[in-house]
């Protein structure tokens, strides 16, 4: 090919600038951060010119077959026969979850529940098993809180026939007054009757002592037997809702205390569970008589209580001081005028 000497003199200039720009010393001044950024730009130049398209094929291509395809197991298992297996379908077994791990049996909720209540109900049996209770303790005991359980029913029933009274205008089976006098004559009942409970559960302690059972303890033992009665014994003053309450602290007291006995060996391993079922049903019958009292706390008057008589037995004396003092001095001055008179 021919070449002008146009072209001839283009292409030895661009040789001329080829070999200039290999071999310049020259350094342009710059700023320093404009000469640090210049030693940055011809990487990102380059980052900038390179073929991305052409990355991407090299990378697919360097890729191997995670699975290799065997065309003699492919044609063996596209010419078998599948078998019926009817018995293993369900209406779960062709259906997945979409949130469902794989191959990961989910827990059935109802057998869980089914456990956890079967446990419940199996602690319930443990705690409230008697059969080492002996017979006689059971008789007696329960027929000694069937009293303070029929005073807390008693009230529910007044409350109840009270307010029936009072929406009605008569009550069910007793005038609204008639069950309200009974229900004055039984809370003060149930309140005595708690305070000897309460004085007795604490002489059992002094009966455990002076048995030795589990060793001798002295005061540690016989520390029970006298604050249960200095508690329970001024409960007697306090209005009834305050005593009730006083008493049902006293009982869980009692119970803590006769619980950490039979743990330390100072009490038979029984009698936990005996007092736990004794308290539960005096524990029921205080919480129903505050039910009670509250339904009609106000439909009926407040009983007078022991620390209203003693103040109403003070004024009645104060009175009848004044009464004398005043009666003293018009027979004193009935005598000066008589002697005036004189």
């Amino acid at each position: 090919m021919l070449r002008s000497g146009r072209n001839g003199s283009i292409a030895r200039s661009i040789r001329s600038l080829t070999q200039n720009k290999r071999t310049s010393s020259f350094v342009p001044l710059r700023a320093p951060f404009l000469h640090t950024q210049s030693y940055r730009r011809p990487s990102s130049l380059k980052l900038a010119l390179r073929n991305p398209l052409g990355d991407s094929i090299r990378h697919a291509s360097s890729i191997k077959p995670v699975d290799k395809i065997n065309p003699k197991e492919e044609k063996e298992s596209g010419s078998a026969v599948m078998e019926a297996h009817p018995e293993t379908v369900s209406l779960d077994s062709s259906v997945r979850q979409v949130f469902k791990e794989k191959d990961k049996e989910e827990p059935e909720e109802e057998e869980e529940m089914l456990a956890g209540v079967y446990s419940d109900w199996k602690i319930i049996k443990e705690t409230l098993n008697l059969e080492s209770v002996p017979r006689e303790a059971i008789i007696i005991g329960m027929a000694g809180v069937l009293p303070y359980l029929a005073t807390s029913l008693s009230t529910i029933y007044l409350a109840w026939d009270i307010n029936y009274a009072a929406f009605n205008g008569e009550g069910f089976l007793l005038s609204g007054k008639t069950a309200e006098l009974l229900l004055h004559i039984i809370e003060p009942i149930q309140i005595g009757y708690g305070a000897v409970i309460i004085s007795f559960l604490g002489a059992i302690h002094w009966g455990l002592e002076w048995a030795k059972y589990g060793g001798v303890y002295g005061y540690t033992r016989y520390a029970p037997g006298v604050i249960a009665p200095a508690v329970a014994w001024p409960t007697l003053l306090l209005p009834i809702e305050y005593a009730l309450i006083s008493q049902f602290f006293a009982f869980t007291f009692l119970y803590y205390a006769d619980a950490q006995a039979v743990t330390k060996g100072r009490a038979p391993h029984w009698y936990t569970t005996y007092r736990f079922i004794l308290t539960f049903v005096v524990g029921a019958s205080i919480v129903l008589s505050l039910i009670g009292r509250g339904q009609i706390a106000d439909k009926i008057g407040r009983v007078p209580g022991p620390a209203d008589r003693m103040k109403a037995l003070r004024d009645s004396q104060m009175e009848s001081l004044e009464q004398e003092e005043r009666e003293r001095r018009a027979k004193k001055v009935a005598e000066d005028e008589n002697e005036d008179e004189d």
